[in-house]
C-alpha cells in the first residue's frame, strides 16, 4: 500500500529506523547466563532485608488460539489440564519467591500472557490466594489483568472483582471485518461492549484498551473508524502500538500476507490518524504510544514526574522491585534483570526440581543505570538533563553529553532542542523518541533485531 503524500527525507529514515522499544536497559538481547537461579536468589534476599514493596507479574502462556499478528510468548491450547499443570507449577514458583523475600507488601499485581483469562477463576483464585498468604496485598494495591475479550462473561467478570482484580487491559487490536480477518482475529464490536458492560457491571471501571497500527488491510478511513468506536466507549486509558512484524522470530507472523502491510509512511499516516481521533475524545497523550483520561492515575503521574516505564509500558507502579513469575517472565531488581526459562518444559523443571527457572539476565554495570534513568526520562517526557541526571547517580555528564553528536541532524532541523546539557524533543516527539533514546544506549549494535521505529 502506497500513498502520494511524501515525508521529510530525514523522518522517512527516521521511521524506517530499528530500534529497541527500551522496555528495559540494557535490553533483552543483552542479557547472558551469567546471571543465574543463584545470582537472583541473592537480590531477592537483598530486596527482602530492604523491606521497601514489590510488584509482581504472572505470565500466563496460553491463548486459545495464536492471531497472526501475536509476539508475545504463548501457544495455543483448547485442553484444561496444561493450564492445571501450568498453574501448579506457577504456585510454586510463588513460594520459592516469598522464601527469599519474605512477607513484603505487594504495590502492583498484573497479569499477561497470552491469555490470563483463559484460566478458570478456580485457579486464578488459588493464585490469588497464595498471593496473600504469602505477601501483604491492601484494598489500594492495583491488581490488573489482560483480558480476551471474547472470553469474557458476566459471571467470570463479578469472579474476577470479588478475587481483587480492578483494573482490565482489553485486547482490541482493530474493530475492522477485514482487518481481523487478515489478523486472524474475529472479535466484533458488539463483542467487546458485552464485555464492557460485564466489567463495569461488577465494578471493575479501570479499564484499558489496546490498539494496533500498521496491521494488514488497515486505511485511513478504517484506523479513524476503530480510534472513533474504541474512544467511544470511553475506556480510562487507550494504548496504541505499531505492529512489529517479525515473521523471523515469530513464525505465526508468516501467516499475514506482506503485500497486505502498510508501508513506512502509510504506518506514519495510520498513527497519526489514529492519535488525532483519540485526542479529539478529550484523551491526554502520555508518552509515545499511551492516552488516558484527565482524571486517571497515569495523568496524575505525568504531571507529578512519577510516570514509570516497564516491561507493561507507562505506569504508575514506583517499585524498586519487579517480580517476574511464570515462563519467560522477567524480574528487575535494583541489581539487575533475571529472566526466567522462555521453554514452559524447561521452567516447570526447575520449579519441580525446587529451583528458581532463572537461565539468563543482566548484573548492571558501569554507567546502566545512569543511562536507563536518561532514556527513561526520553520516553516518558520527551526530554533530560543530562548534567542533573547525571549528578544524581554521582557521575559526569561528559560522556552523555558526548554522545549527543549522534543527534546533530535533528538538532539542525530544529526537531531536538540543546540548551546546554539539557536535551528536548520538540518536534515528531513520537516518532523520533524511541531514535534520540538509542543515542544514549551503548550497546546498540552489538547483537539482536529490532522492530521499526514507528
Amino acid at each position: 500500500m502506497t500513498d502520494t503524500h511524501r515525508t521529510d527525507s530525514l523522518l522517512s529514515s527516521v521511521i524506517q529506523a530499528t530500534v529497541p522499544r527500551y522496555t528495559s536497559y540494557p535490553t533483552a538481547p543483552h542479557f547472558q547466563p551469567s546471571v543465574d537461579a543463584g545470582v537472583h536468589a541473592g537480590w531477592l534476599g537483598e530486596v527482602g532485608r530492604r523491606g521497601a514493596p514489590i510488584s509482581l507479574y504472572m505470565h500466563v502462556p496460553f491463548c486459545r488460539t495464536i492471531c497472526h499478528y501475536c509476539g508475545c510468548s504463548t501457544r495455543a491450547t483448547r485442553q484444561e489440564a496444561p493450564l492445571h499443570g501450568y498453574v501448579e507449577r506457577l504456585r510454586r514458583e510463588i513460594a520459592l519467591v516469598a522464601e527469599r523475600l519474605g512477607r513484603l507488601e505487594v504495590s502492583h499485581i498484573h497479569w499477561g500472557g497470552g491469555t490470563p483469562n483463559l484460566l478458570p477463576v478456580a485457579l486464578i483464585a488459588d493464585i490469588v490466594g497464595d498471593i496473600r498468604r504469602h505477601f501483604i496485598v491492601k484494598d489500594t494495591t492495583e491488581h490488573a489483568m489482560e483480558f480476551d475479550p471474547r472470553l469474557v462473561t458476566t459471571e467470570v467478570a463479578r469472579q474476577l472483582a470479588e478475587l481483587g482484580v480492578n483494573r482490565a487491559s482489553l485486547g482490541v487490536q482493530d474493530f475492522e471485518p477485514a482487518v481481523q480477518e487478515a489478523i486472524g482475529r474475529i472479535q466484533p464490536l458488539e463483542r467487546v461492549e458485552q464485555t464492557l458492560a460485564a466489567l463495569r457491571g461488577a465494578g471493575i471501571s479501570a479499564i484499558n484498551f489496546d490498539l494496533i497500527y500498521g496491521l494488514p488491510r488497515q486505511t485511513r478511513d478504517s484506523i479513524r473508524r476503530t480510534a472513533m468506536e474504541a474512544a467511544g466507549l470511553a475506556p480510562s486509558r487507550i494504548s496504541l502500538f505499531g505492529y512489529a512484524h517479525v515473521p523471523w522470530f515469530r513464525p505465526n507472523q508468516q501467516l499475514i500476507n506482506e503485500a497486505d502491510l502498510p508501508d513506512s509512511e502509510l504506518r506514519l499516516e495510520l498513527s497519526h490518524i489514529a492519535r488525532n481521533t483519540i485526542d479529539a475524545f478529550g484523551y491526554e497523550a502520555i508518552g509515545i504510544d499511551h492516552f488516558a483520561r484527565p482524571d486517571d492515575e497515569l495523568t496524575d503521574a505525568v504531571r507529578t514526574g512519577t510516570m514509570r516505564r516497564n516491561f507493561q509500558g507507562y505506569t504508575t507502579d514506583t517499585a524498586e522491585t519487579l517480580v517476574g513469575l511464570g515462563a519467560s517472565s522477567i524480574s528487575r531488581t535494583p541489581w539487575g534483570y533475571a529472566q526466567n526459562a522462555t521453554d514452559a518444559v524447561d521452567w516447570q523443571t526447575s520449579i519441580d526440581a525446587g529451583q528458581l527457572p532463572i537461565v539468563r539476565g543482566r548484573a548492571f554495570a558501569d554507567d546502566d543505570l545512569l543511562r536507563s534513568d536518561v532514556i527513561e526520562q526520553i520516553l516518558c517526557v520527551f526530554g533530560v538533563d543530562l548534567a542533573a541526571t547525571a549528578a544524581r547517580h554521582g557521575a559526569a555528564a561528559g560522556p552523555l553529553v558526548a554522545d549527543l553528536d549522534k543527534l546533530t541532524p535533528f538538532i539542525a532541523k530544529g526537531w531536538v532542542r540543546q540548551t546546554g546539557d539539557r536535551i528536548d524533543i520538540v518536534e515528531h516527539r513520537v516518532e523520533l523518541a524511541r531514535i534520540v533514546a538509542s543515542a544514549f544506549d551503548r550497546y546498540l549494535g552489538q547483537g539482536g533485531r529490532h522492530s521499526i521505529a514507528v
